[in-house]
C-alpha cells in the first residue's frame, strides 16, 4: 500500500511539547509511519511510493476526543420530541455524527443513547461515524436526572427503554445491581450512572445527591466483574461527587459545585474530571434563539454557569487531570470544539493544556492512550489538519470550516485540501 505523506505544516502532537514548524507525517495501512521533522520524515521514505498532502501552511494536530456526548439524541421543543417516530432518531443520529466528524472530532465516548447497534454500523462502515465507546443509559434513582416523571403523571423519555437500551431507573443494592448487569450485557463499554441531580431533568436539582455509596460501589463492583468495565458519574453536587470518588467511579462529568474536600478525593483517587463547560450555555442559547428548552432547564442552567467555570477553574489549579467532554446533544452537535476555548476562557488552561485535553488526556481517560491521542509512530491515523493556530486563537476552533483535513485511521472522512486518501 502506497504511504501518505502530510506535509507543509506545524505539527502540535498532543503529548504537550512545543509545535515544530515545517513538519511532516507519514501513514501506512492506518498507523502512523513517522513524524516529526520534514526533512527527516522524507527521509524515512526514501524509495517508497508516496501519496503527498500538502496541509496548506496549517496545523497538524491528533483527532480530537471528546469524553461525553449524546448521539441519539439533540435538545429540542418537547411536543416535537413525543411526535417524533422512535426509529427516526437512529437517522438522525446519522448526521449528528457526520457533523462530528466535520468538527474533527474522531472519537467519542457517548454518555447515553447510543446503543451497540450504532457504535457496529460504524465500526461495519455502514455509516459515517466517529469510533465511538457507550454507556447504552445512565442510571438514575426514581425521580432523579433521569426519571422524567411530570407532574401531571405523564413521562416524557429521553431516552426510552428499547430491546438494547434498559429502562435507567433503579433503586437500592440489588435493584442497581440488577440493572448494571442489564446494561453490561447490552454491550456498555462503561457504565454511566446520575450520582447527582441535574439542570435538564424536571424534578431534581444539580446539588441534590442520587445513589448511596454503597450502591455506586456495587456499580464499581459489578464492572470490575465483568472485565473491568469502568464506571462515569454525571456528577454536579459537591456530596454526589465525594460519594462517586470514594466508591472508586473513574470519572466525574460535569463538577459544577466541586468543593475543597471533592478535589482533595480526586487527586487522592486520580479522578478524571471532564467538564463539558459548553452544556449550560448551549441550553441556554437555544432557549434564547428557539423557545424550546422547559423553564425548569433554563432556571437551572442560569443558576450553575458561574459555579461551573469557578469549579472546574479550581479543580485545574489544584491539579485535577481534565478530559474534554461537551454534552453535546444538549449543546448542538458539531459544537464540539467550542469547549476548547471555554477551557482556557473559564476554567484558566494555557491553550496547549486544552489541546492535551482533548487529545492525548483525552485519550488517557477513556483507556485509549496506546492507540490514540497523540501523533507517535505507530498510533492509529488519526489526524486533523486546522487552518487556525490552536494555540494562538483556542477559540478559533469552533467553527468547523477551519477544519480542512480529517483522517480516521488514515482514511480521509473530511477534505477541504483536495487530498482525496481513499478508502
Amino acid at each position: 500500500m502506497a504511504l501518505t505523506l502530510i506535509h507543509h505544516g506545524t505539527l502540535i502532537d498532543g503529548t504537550g511539547t512545543g509545535p515544530v514548524p515545517d513538519a511532516a507525517l507519514l501513514v501506512e495501512d492506518g498507523r502512523i509511519v513517522a513524524c516529526g521533522p520534514a526533512s527527516a520524515v522524507r527521509a524515512s521514505a526514501s524509495g517508497e511510493e508516496v501519496r503527498e498532502i500538502d496541509a496548506g501552511g496549517g496545523w497538524i494536530v491528533p483527532g480530537f476526543i471528546d469524553c461525553h456526548v449524546h448521539l441519539m439524541f439533540e435538545v429540542d421543543d418537547l411536543m416535537r420530541l413525543l411526535a417524533t417516530p422512535y426509529s427516526l432518531t437512529y437517522y438522525q443520529a446519522i448526521d449528528y455524527m457526520r457533523k462530528t466528524l466535520d468538527a474533527g472530532v474522531t472519537t467519542v465516548r457517548d454518555a447515553g443513547g447510543a446503543d451497540l447497534g450504532v457504535r457496529t454500523a460504524v465500526e461495519r462502515g455502514l455509516v459515517e461515524g466517529p469510533r465511538m465507546q457507550i454507556s447504552i443509559t445512565a442510571l438514575t434513582t426514581t425521580g432523579g436526572h433521569l426519571d422524567f416523571w411530570l407532574p401531571s403523571g405523564q413521562s416524557l423519555e429521553l431516552l426510552p427503554e428499547t430491546p438494547g437500551r434498559p429502562d435507567p431507573i433503579c433503586d437500592g443494592i440489588e435493584g442497581v445491581r440488577r440493572k448494571v448487569r442489564e446494561v453490561l450485557r447490552a454491550g456498555a463499554d462503561w457504565v454511566k450512572v446520575c450520582s447527582t441531580g441535574g439542570v435538564m431533568s424536571p424534578t431534581d436539582h444539580p446539588r441534590f445527591t442520587q445513589f448511596t455509596q454503597e450502591e455506586l460501589e456495587v456499580m464499581v463492583q459489578e464492572g470490575g466483574f465483568r472485565g473491568g468495565v469502568p464506571v462515569m458519574a454525571h456528577a454536579q453536587g459537591a456530596e454526589g461527587i465525594k460519594n462517586a470518588v470514594r466508591a472508586g467511579i473513574r470519572s466525574i462529568e460535569h463538577g459544577i459545585y466541586l468543593d475543597d474536600e471533592a478535589i482533595e478525593l480526586m487527586l487522592e483517587h486520580g479522578t478524571w474530571l471532564v467538564p463539558t463547560l459548553v452544556a449550560p450555555l448551549g441550553a441556554l442559547e437555544a432557549a434564547e434563539s428557539k423557545g424550546t428548552v422547559p423553564e425548569w432547564a433554563v432556571r437551572k442552567a442560569r443558576e450553575v454557569v458561574e459555579a461551573h467555570g469557578e469549579s472546574i477553574a479550581r479543580a485545574h489549579r489544584a491539579g485535577v487531570r481534565i478530559a474534554m467532554g461537551t454534552d453535546c446533544g444538549v449543546a448542538p452537535h458539531g459544537t464540539n470544539l467550542r469547549e476548547i476555548g471555554l477551557m482556557v476562557e473559564l476554567a484558566g488552561l494555557s491553550p496547549m493544556e486544552a489541546l492535551v485535553a482533548t487529545t492525548g488526556d483525552a485519550a488517557r481517560c477513556l483507556g485509549l492512550q496506546d492507540e490514540i491521542g497523540t501523533l507517535e509512530p505507530g498510533k492509529r491515523a488519526d489526524v486533523v489538519v486546522t487552518s487556525v493556530d490552536p494555540l494562538a486563537d483556542p477559540a478559533g476552533l469552533a467553527d468547523p470550516d477551519v477544519i480542512e483535513l480529517v483522517l480516521r485511521e488514515g482514511r480521509s472522512v473530511k477534505d477541504r485540501l483536495g487530498a482525496a486518501v481513499p478508502a
